[in-house]
């Protein structure tokens, strides 16, 4: 029940008509935390800051995933019978893509089957359970099936991470928290590097980098039990009573009637029916879900993956040592995602984006010159330069960006799937161009490869701006309403 402001008196009445009358008002007073709630302020970013610092944990582990064999491998390979058996190694690293692609695929069905809180808690069970069998195998099938089980809980969990975060985030800092998923992710990386060191001087030390990735996992799960629900997903689900408790607790209680006010008013452009994946393909949904799977086919199809699983290559033909050469990765990836969060929010998402990918574009086609090995000393600091400067690049717009734009531009009945499908589409090219980039590389040469590269980069820059909506500063339900306008 909510109260209702009248001449004289205050006059209750049910939630729902609350959440649909756009008459009521607001008292102009502050929130008891102090954000302030009269008329022209927002929502305060501190009750929804915890709340989003436990989903990104899910991005923590999706770093440190990738990152924990980069190391070890050599130590693995020995302790388990596959020394200079390149295939294993191979599978070693990638087989994660594939669960990660499995897990994906059912992301958005868990999500609104049981909930986003739920699905964090059910992505972290394939993770430890894969680690705990990774730390204990004695054999290359178990560490293989481990790996898998991880790659399950990776495919589920930055999905639901990318929903969650976007559904209980103010608008005025949506951006800056969605960065936190980029930042995550390279701290977990960093971490993982970290963790690795001793590898070489402690007998079995992998075993116990596996061990650690146990630890968040089990943190998450329990922290998600005091987290909140979405309450988009509760008023999806009939459960409005839930879903104002849900924001008060994230917004304060002088916003939850224009909270509900504007999911109401989205609710009125929808049928109310649930759609199904095919329904994705055709109709009114096809605009966004083509955008979003054609800008995660473009992130890939940049090479960002290339450079980062073989970039220890180039920088180890210029005697550059591969851990200092990983450190230095990192540090610019995590440099960029930290700009980025300080600029999402006053940019936009669409400039960022666009800079990005033509940033990209330039720092491809130095690498492209630097393989010209005639160019003398100034091939290496052109390949070194443009290696960083691309990683940089990316981190600055065209890797957080994505996660973020795109849960804000699908609409509330076919989030959870549509990201779901796009999150699908990432691993599959990721997947592709990470198994065809040696080979193209021997049979076409770098510079050939890596102007392809530098052209994707600016496809994908004349793709957004042609394309791709701003959505800075908007409530979810504001940009549902003005995209289901122009269709």
């Amino acid at each position: 029940m909510r109260w209702k402001l009248g001449t004289a008196a205050y006059k209750r009445v049910p939630s729902r008509d609350a959440a649909m009358d756009p008459d009521l008002e607001t008292p102009a007073e502050k929130t008891p935390d102090g954000g302030g709630g009269g008329a022209g302020a927002g929502p305060s970013w501190r009750r929804s800051l915890p709340h989003v610092c436990v989903a990104t944990v899910t991005s923590f582990l999706f770093g440190y995933h990738t990152g924990v064999v980069n190391e070890p491998l050599e130590s693995i390979s020995a302790d388990l019978g596959f020394a200079g058996n390149t295939l294993a190694e191979g599978l070693v690293v990638s087989i994660c893509l594939g669960g990660a692609f499995v897990g994906c695929l059912f992301s958005g069905s868990v999500a609104d089957g049981i909930g986003r809180r739920r699905a964090f808690q059910l992505s972290t069970l394939p993770m430890i359970v894969g680690a705990a069998l990774s730390a204990l195998t004695n054999s290359l099938e178990g560490m293989l099936f481990g790996r898998l089980l991880v790659g399950a809980g990776m495919g589920l969990g930055p999905p639901v991470a990318s929903l969650y975060i976007t559904e209980v985030s103010p608008p005025s800092v949506r951006g800056m928290y969605g960065s936190f998923v980029q930042i995550a992710t390279c701290l977990g990386i960093l971490f993982s590097l970290l963790v690795g060191t001793p590898v070489k001087d402690i007998d079995r030390w992998w075993r116990v980098c596996f061990w650690v990735s146990a630890v968040p996992a089990v943190l998450q799960a329990i922290a998600m039990e005091f987290c909140v629900e979405s309450p988009q997903w509760l008023y999806k689900c009939g459960r409005t009573n839930e879903a104002e408790m849900q924001f008060e607790k994230l917004l304060g209680p002088l916003h939850v009637k224009s909270a509900m006010a504007e999911l109401s008013r989205s609710e009125r452009g929808d049928d109310g029916e649930s759609v199904k994946f095919s329904e994705l393909f055709y109709g009114r949904h096809f605009n966004v879900v083509f955008i979003g799977t054609t800008l995660f086919a473009l992130q890939q199809l940049s090479g960002i993956n290339s450079v980062f699983y073989f970039s220890s290559t180039v920088f180890r033909s210029v005697g550059v040592p591969s851990s200092l050469a990983n450190i230095c990765m990192g540090i610019a990836n995590l440099l960029g995602s930290i700009i980025a969060m300080l600029l999402m929010d006053k940019l936009g998402r669409k400039m960022l984006l666009v800079g990005s990918f033509f940033f990209m574009a330039f720092s491809m086609g130095l690498q492209a010159i630097g393989a010209n090995r005639h160019l003398g000393s100034a091939s290496v600091y052109l390949s070194v330069g443009g290696i960083l400067l691309f990683v940089l690049a990316f981190s600055l717009g065209a890797g957080p960006v994505p996660g973020l734009l795109l849960p804000e531009i699908f609409p509330n009945k076919i989030r959870a799937k549509a990201m779901a499908l796009c999150m699908s589409v990432h691993w599959g090219v990721n997947f592709f161009v990470s198994l065809l980039f040696l080979r193209l590389l021997e049979q076409l040469g770098p510079q050939v490869l890596y102007t392809m590269f530098s052209s994707a980069c600016v496809v994908g820059a004349i793709f957004v701006r042609r394309h791709v909506v701003e959505t800075k500063g908007k409530t979810l339900q504001e940009i549902e309403v003005s995209l289901l306008q122009t269709q």
